[in-house]
């Protein structure tokens, strides 16, 4: 099945049913939220790039356009979506497609460019979705300048498919950066972050960092002259163009050496001035191990069997929250308990959008 029609008739059969439906790409995110619920609705086969004017820096393209293809389309104009997406891994879907866009919308998961470049759903200009009566709704524009309806748009990002499916979506991009370098540092964990903190309050053209095991990468990019300005006023030694590639690209599809094995992955998501974290009891060469942390001491990731509510009183002490990425036990919630309001504001959007609840249940947060 890949068109409206189609979508439609099987969201109006499933909710007079009361039967659940999992929307699905290409099948990459699969691992990420609550567990999998419901009859799956392919949506693979419902894809294409519908418009790109590179003058205008927007592209839309349908859910099931691959997120390959995309990008290879937009690099033949020199351009990129600055979020940097992970893809995660090959395709477990019914079409083979690989991470698709509206999955990745979905899901509004961002790389090592976070930090700099702004987050998935801060690049999302429009959406045209198909809620959960079968009815297609239109959020926003084509160009930049078009805000009516943005927040609405916005809203779909990392919803993961439980306010409709996004059938299209236009995305702002952005001009690739003409350079590029990566330093590496040596030094431990409270050292990085004061000095990550440091350079995020100077004009340097930082687009990435990640420390682990006492050694801090940073990823410059920019016009020529900054990058070069940069580099000489920070020191530290110069990763070859290869292997810079091969180390932002494992950071970002999480297939860098940290991310390997069973252990459950937590990403905790801190203020960036928050001190080094850890687990009662860690070992100081444990935390050096089992820590990684990205966008400028913002995103911290721990490798950790402790349950759910000590995750969570760790990110919470230092103003944070705890998601369970990969792994683990779900029987606790995935994603950071809500405030009562906050709960209840997402029940309503539920509401209004799936009434019947049928749409990816409890993918987020039990009956949402």
């Amino acid at each position: 099945m890949s068109d409206i029609a189609g979508f439609a008739e099987r969201i109006r059969a499933a909710a007079s049913a009361g039967t659940p439906l999992r929307l699905r790409g290409g099948g990459t995110k699969d691992f990420y939220g609550g567990a999998l619920e419901g009859d799956v609705l392919d949506l693979g086969g419902y894809a294409g790039i519908v418009d790109y004017d590179p003058t205008e820096l927007v592209v839309t393209a349908r859910c099931g356009t691959p997120l390959a293809d995309l990008k290879s389309e937009l690099a033949d104009k020199g351009q990129w979506l600055a979020f940097e997406p992970p893809h995660f891994g090959a395709s477990t879907g019914v079409g083979g497609t690989g991470a698709t866009v509206g999955g990745t919308v979905a899901a509004g998961l961002s790389g090592p460019r976070r930090s700099s470049a702004g987050a998935l759903r801060d690049f999302i200009l429009g959406a045209k979705v198909m809620d959960g009566r079968g009815t297609v709704l239109d959020f926003g524009g084509r160009v930049m300048k078009n805000v009516a309806g943005y927040d609405a748009s916005r809203m779909m990002a990392g919803a993961l498919g439980t306010l409709g499916i996004v059938l299209e979506v236009s995305i702002k991009t952005l001009p690739r950066p003409p350079a590029e370098a990566t330093l590496r540092f040596e030094m431990p964990e409270d050292r990085a972050l004061e000095a990550l903190n440091r350079w995020g309050a100077q004009p340097l053209p930082v687009s990435a960092s990640v420390w682990h095991a006492d050694v801090l990468t940073l990823r410059l990019s920019g016009a020529v002259a900054a990058v070069r300005a940069a580099r000489e006023k920070l020191g530290g030694g110069l990763v070859d163009e290869p292997q810079a590639a091969d180390f932002w690209n494992g950071i970002r599809e999480q297939t860098d050496p940290f991310f390997a094995g069973d252990a459950p992955l937590w990403r905790l998501s801190l203020p960036s001035v928050a001190p080094p974290v850890g687990l009662p009891g860690d070992a100081e060469s444990e935390k050096r191990i089992r820590h990684l942390i990205e966008w400028g001491g913002g995103l911290r990731w721990m490798r950790s069997t402790a349950d759910a509510a000590t995750m969570r009183a760790v990110a919470a002490r230092v103003g944070g929250h705890a998601t369970l990425f990969r792994g683990g036990d779900r029987s606790e919630g995935v994603f950071h308990p809500l405030p009562e309001t906050m709960l209840r504001l997402h029940r309503n959007l539920k509401k209004q959008f799936d009434p019947a609840g049928i749409l990816n249940r409890g993918r987020m947060y039990p009956g949402i």
